[in-house]
């Protein structure tokens, strides 16, 4: 969320770097809406302060024995002129909040431009791609045929776009989820948390998911209260400090959580409805920093390098690119993209997002800090992806299949399974 001031200050600079991500910023309307607040606010202190006087004349006019009458009809009109004007004022209010929670993040110059994956640009590639002397299946053969994967009954369970883990695939998905939390909480730092799979629309709203994306969340509720299944761990991970002031000494604060994830995929059909690539349920392990806005940077480097290290040590090829201003999610100014290399596919295909959101989530759900003058200032917010679980296993299962059938396991996942190899059978191989 914007500071209405501070976008009008910027004026045709707000604008231009908007107009990078295709929203067309309307700045007489904001102008229009900041000033009939300001207006409601300042003839509502002035007549606020002329009942006072008048109720001061109203005592001592009566303790006087004086006609109070008129001076009471005075101030029966002034408080009707309050109401009024206090209707006019939360009016404008609302609509300039509304306004304003629609106006997605300010890019980053840094980003190219475009406005789909195909402006993205490549930041490296890491890890050759695996040369196979036969015809590489796709995970969901891999994962059928050795029956570690079953979409047709989770197709009958739930519809479309579930999964269910069998045998040793289940394993699999169980030692990646562990290795990935051990990997971050051990060697990176981050605290471990286990938080709500429901939250509410403040704590929605405090990172960008409402209201723009409301068609996009699975919804329900208990009794009065809209509860939202959350589409990602950092809805909870940074809203648990909304409404605070974080210590400077505390930053940067760093956390991870391990949570399903609940996408309705809304406007999607059609694409990648074959495997674990875009499902409506899906495990996965998230990374957020809280930190001093002057280092954000610094610290979005450091969160990239945390996510790439998960694919380092699961022996897997992808590349990192930058992705186009007009591409970048709503609440975001930069966002590095890492993509997984999927041989049956012959593509690379995103498994990360690591984005800077700068104060624009800290400014939506109140998150602050102190600066050196002790002051209180907004804090800076960055997340990504580590991993997700099931594009993770499908790039295993691809990346490390083998000619007969079975899949190859990173050594890195042995002490987490206990064993290295998956048979074409399904089971598993010490």
């Amino acid at each position: 969320m914007h500071d209405a001031r501070g976008l009008i200050e910027m004026g045709a600079e707000a604008v231009r770097r908007l107009a990078r991500r295709g929203y067309n910023l309307d700045l007489s309307t904001l102008e229009d809406l900041q000033s009939r607040r300001s207006r409601s606010i300042h003839s509502i202190d002035e007549l606020r302060a002329e009942s006072k006087r008048v109720a001061s004349d109203v005592q001592q006019a009566s303790r006087r024995g004086e006609d109070i009458a008129t001076l009471k009809e005075t101030a029966r009109k002034l408080k009707d002129q309050i109401r009024e004007l206090e209707a006019e004022r939360d009016k404008a209010q609302s609509e300039l909040t509304n306004l304003l929670l629609s106006i997605p993040n300010l890019p980053d110059d840094r980003a190219p431009e475009g406005d789909s994956d195909e402006f993205a640009t490549e930041i490296r590639r890491v890890g050759a791609q695996p040369a196979f002397d036969f015809e590489p299946k796709d995970h969901v053969d891999l994962g059928e045929s050795t029956g570690i994967l079953d979409f047709g009954r989770a197709t009958k369970l739930s519809g479309p776009r579930f999964a269910v883990t069998r045998g040793a695939g289940a394993a699999l998905e169980r030692a990646l989820t562990t290795f990935f939390l051990d990997l971050h909480t051990r060697r990176h730092g981050y605290s471990e948390y286990s938080v709500p799979y429901l939250v509410n629309r403040k704590t929605m709203t405090g990172t960008g998911q409402l209201p723009k994306f409301e068609a996009d969340l699975f919804k329900t509720g208990v009794a009065d209260r809209d509860l939202f299944l959350i589409p990602t761990a950092e809805v909870p991970l940074t809203n648990l400090y909304a409404d605070e002031i974080i210590p400077a000494a505390d930053l940067p604060m760093a956390m991870t959580a391990h949570t399903p994830c609940f996408r309705s995929e809304a406007g999607s059909y059609g694409r990648d409805t074959r495997g674990l690539i875009r499902q409506h349920q899906f495990m996965k392990v998230e990374l957020v920093r809280i930190v001093d806005p002057e280092r954000v940077d610094v610290e979005l480097e450091k969160m990239l390098g945390h996510a790439e290290a998960c694919l380092k040590e699961l022996d897997l090829a992808y590349r990192v690119v930058m992705l186009a201003a007009g591409d970048t999610g709503f609440s975001a100014q930069l966002t590095y993209d890492i993509e997984v290399w999927f041989p049956s596919q012959n593509t690379y295909r995103e498994i990360s997002s690591v984005s800077n959101f700068g104060t624009f989530q800290a400014r939506r759900a109140d998150i602050r800090t102190r600066g050196s003058d002790g002051k209180p200032k907004l804090a800076a917010t960055l997340n990504g992806s580590a991993l997700p679980v099931g594009r993770t296993l499908a790039a295993l299962l691809e990346q490390h299949q083998q000619a007969d059938g079975s899949i190859r396991l990173p050594e890195s996942l042995v002490p987490y399974l206990g064993f290295r190899r998956i048979l074409a059978d399904g089971s598993p191989e010490e």
